[in-house]
């Protein structure tokens, strides 16, 4: 008779593999107990940047790129146009006032003042005759005025000697009375005589006047002449170093053509590139610096340029007293533009932690420095080397300032 084996419900292999599933749950259990639910990440000290967070003074400021230009540049234009004859210097040379340049021929112009020079002389040469003839004339006025004279004080002789005769019956009447006629024509005549050398003395002056107008114009006409005729040979207006010459001998320039620029090398200024987020806030009186072989040096701006151009404006800088040694046209360097006035602040370093966070939080260490964990904080102004902390952080904290890229989703990190 068949005895029935009873089947054993647990076997060996069963229990052991429920001791380890409950091992295993109970591993996963104490991992996240401990953990506090957060996802952690170990990171080795070696490949990030630990900041420390410090008490100090701030100074908003953005940095900006500039070059280096002389003080004033001054524009060489062909006051005239004409064909290039000579050119008397070359490109980069050092000018003095005055000193010329190039020489330009125009025998139109040239033409011109000779015309103008002949005016001159044909009028020169009619005023002459016409004063002449003004004075010869005044002369024979005179003559009249002196026979008119003569005439006048004869017949008022002839008249009074008439008039005792006449009185004491030793004339006729008509012999008295033709007496008295001459006399009173003579005084007409005189009158006469006179109201004429009075408008001919007022005519000469009026002529004389407008005479010298005449070639005073004339002779201002002449002088501007010459002095186009003169602009021909292009001077330095200034002492300077000539650059940019562009001229070469046969060339043909049309007036207002642009020859050559000088530059005046008694100071330097700096033109400097501004983003347009700015604007609002740049203004004259400004301060920058610039550290030339472990230098400092103030700059100042003097000249605001309104004018937006593909999201940038300019500004013209000059060095506030000392001016580095060496510096050349041309030259590039960064300044720091300060926006701000100095004050005291919390100050945490700038990293590439910004790009991740946007400064609304950062990794800030623990007491014994062995986690990193995520603090909520705010950031206020910047400069080219600190972030102004407004909360969240203080002097003293250690935090990780560099990139977070590696960092994913972590909360913690555990760092060796």
């Amino acid at each position: 008779m068949d005895i029935p084996i009873e089947k054993k419900r647990f076997t060996k292999s069963k229990i052991i593999i429920g001791v380890g599933l409950i091992l295993l749950i109970s591993f996963i259990i104490y991992v996240f107990v401990t953990s506090g639910g957060k996802p952690k990440l170990n990171v080795n000290t070696e490949r990030i940047m630990i900041s420390t967070v410090k008490d100090g003074v701030f100074q908003e400021n953005i940095p900006v790129s500039g070059s280096v230009l002389p003080i004033t540049t001054i524009y060489l234009d062909a006051l005239e146009g004409g064909r290039v004859e000579e050119i008397f210097v070359e490109d980069g040379t050092i000018m003095k006032q005055n000193a010329p340049i190039l020489r330009l021929s125009n025998t139109d112009l040239e033409l011109s003042l000779i015309n103008q020079e002949t005016s001159v002389y044909n009028l020169l040469t009619q005023m002459q005759i016409s004063q002449n003839a003004a004075r010869q004339n005044t002369i024979n006025k005179l003559n009249q005025m002196t026979e008119v004279e003569n005439a006048l004080i004869e017949a008022n002789r002839i008249y009074k000697l008439n008039k005792k005769l006449y009185e004491q019956k030793a004339i006729g009447r008509n012999e008295f009375e033709e007496a008295e006629n001459n006399y009173n024509y003579q005084k007409q005549r005189m009158a006469l005589t006179q109201q004429i050398l009075q408008q001919d003395s007022i005519s000469v002056k009026q002529e004389s006047v407008q005479a010298k107008s005449s070639f005073t114009r004339t002779q201002s006409a002449l002088k501007l002449m010459r002095k186009k005729v003169g602009d021909l040979v292009v001077r330095a207006p200034v002492d300077g170093q000539l650059t940019s010459l562009d001229a070469e001998i046969g060339q043909s320039k049309v007036k207002g053509e642009r020859l050559g620029q000088l530059d005046v090398l008694s100071g330097f200024k700096v033109r400097v590139d501004i983003d347009e987020h700015y604007i609002s806030r740049i203004y004259t009186g400004q301060y920058g610096s610039y550290s030339f072989n472990n230098v400092d040096y103030k700059l100042q701006i003097k000249k605001v340029y309104t004018q937006v151009s593909e999201g940038r404006f300019q500004v013209d800088m000059l060095f506030d007293k000392d001016m580095p040694k060496g510096i050349r046209r041309g030259q590039s360097f960064q300044i720091r533009l300060a926006l701000s006035d100095e004050k005291q602040a919390v100050l945490v370093p700038k990293g590439g932690f910004f790009q991740q966070t946007g400064g609304n939080w950062i990794f800030k260490l623990s007491d014994d420095g062995k986690i990193a964990y995520k603090v909520d904080i705010q950031l206020g102004s910047q400069n080219t080397e600190y972030y102004e902390v407004l909360q969240g952080l203080g002097a003293g904290d250690k935090v990780i300032t560099s990139s977070y890229d590696n960092f994913g989703d972590k909360q913690e990190l555990i760092l060796k």
